[in-house]
């Protein structure tokens, strides 16, 4: 029986960064993806690369990856549509204007320029926005990436690098040094990587993640429309709530000339079927900062299911109790933001070495139950 250094289950953007880490690192790796690159949790995100400071812990690890996909964005692919539009963080009122304040100072604090813009100067930068809106934060550094190419660019570098992607086989259970498939295949790997996303609990129940449904709406091309990353100041206490479905007004430019609008947020829902009643709230939140959106016309709708975890962290590293089995997984709406930063952690803990940020806040001990 073949025997490799890794085995990573999930093809989708976090599974591909960890496989190209590991492989730039020499080790024998082999990615195991039951439909195919992509196809689950990735292809729901909107491909936003964004410092985000909800929690100490949190702008760590995206400011960390930040920094690793400004340095990759050279090499990327014109397919990877990579592109640094940069981040308007908008207010309606003066109290979000205070939050935008104190969202500066504290990117001003760890090197991250941000630039305050009043109602004039938030307008010339996006004519189409409501004239009644307060201003907003401008964070020129932020970029956007078609995840599902850049996802496929990560899996065909570690690919050059001696991995292999082996897809159409579900796995079913991880044992020590073990993953066994729905066929009854055995893939023997000294460590094992579950980065299955939103169905990483289902193989390793400890891991307390619990799948969230998000909408997602794309337009026919409109060049220029907008030209920024565009999101309300409410966004993360939207993101981070709990008890109800939640929409925020979260859009996008891509360099197709097309408008990628978000989000919405909904606990407990099991199937893919799109919830007009979702979807129209969506519309309505974005129809509030956005009037002229109305003209737009649709092109396509669909769902998604992200990770979440209870403190609205990934689990990153070794998972106690199980000998060199390791989780990528729980990122919830920062999957791809984070997607290098923990991949380098994860190659960190696995080949001995010091992380470049403290890998602690992140561990699957904080708060899984082991068996």
């Amino acid at each position: 029986m073949q025997i490799f250094d890794a085995a990573i289950i999930g093809a989708g953007i976090v599974g591909a960064a960890c496989a190209a880490a590991l492989s730039r690192e020499k080790l024998k790796v082999v990615v195991i993806d039951a439909y195919g690159p992509a196809t689950g949790t990735t292809a729901a995100g909107m491909g936003h690369i964004v410092a985000m400071d909800d929690s100490e812990a949190q702008f760590a690890l995206t400011n960390y990856s930040r920094k690793l996909w400004n340095a990759l964005a050279e090499e990327l692919p014109l397919e990877c549509e990579y592109e640094r539009c940069g981040t308007i963080w908008v207010a309606t009122n003066e109290a979000e204007m205070d939050e935008a304040r104190k969202k500066q100072d504290h990117y001003a604090a760890h090197g991250i320029e941000a630039e305050m813009l009043n109602t004039k100067a938030l307008l010339e930068a996006e004519p189409n926005l409501a004239e009644s809106l307060a201003g907003g934060l401008l964070v020129r550094g932020d970029s956007v990436v078609y995840q599902i190419g850049a996802a496929q660019y990560l899996l065909d570098k570690a690919v050059n690098l001696g991995a292999e992607v082996r897809i159409g086989g579900r796995a079913k259970k991880i044992t020590k040094g073990r993953v066994e498939l729905m066929g009854g295949e055995i893939i023997a790997a000294e460590h094992i990587i579950n980065a299955a996303g939103a169905a990483a609990s289902e193989l390793s129940p400890q891991l307390k993640i619990v799948k969230r449904k998000g909408h997602l709406v794309i337009t026919d091309r409109y060049n220029g429309f907008i030209r920024h990353q565009l999101i309300e100041l409410g966004y993360l206490r939207s993101a981070h709530g709990r008890d109800a479905d939640s929409v925020a007004f979260n859009v996008q430019p891509r360099k197709t000339g097309q408008i990628l609008l978000g989000s919405s947020r909904q606990f407990g829902a099991e199937t893919n079927e799109i919830d007009t009643a979702i979807v129209r709230r969506m519309t309505a939140r974005a129809f509030e900062y956005m009037p002229r959106m109305k003209r737009l016309s649709v092109i396509r709708t669909w769902t998604g299911f992200r990770p979440a975890t209870p403190d609205n962290l990934p689990y990153i590293g070794k998972i106690p109790g199980f000998e060199k089995v390791y989780a990528a997984a729980g990122h919830e709406g920062l999957g791809i933001t984070t997607s290098l930063g923990t991949a380098e952690l994860l190659a960190a803990e696995i080949l001995g070495r010091r992380p470049a940020i403290s890998p602690e806040p992140y561990s699957p001990s904080r708060n899984i139950t082991q068996h």
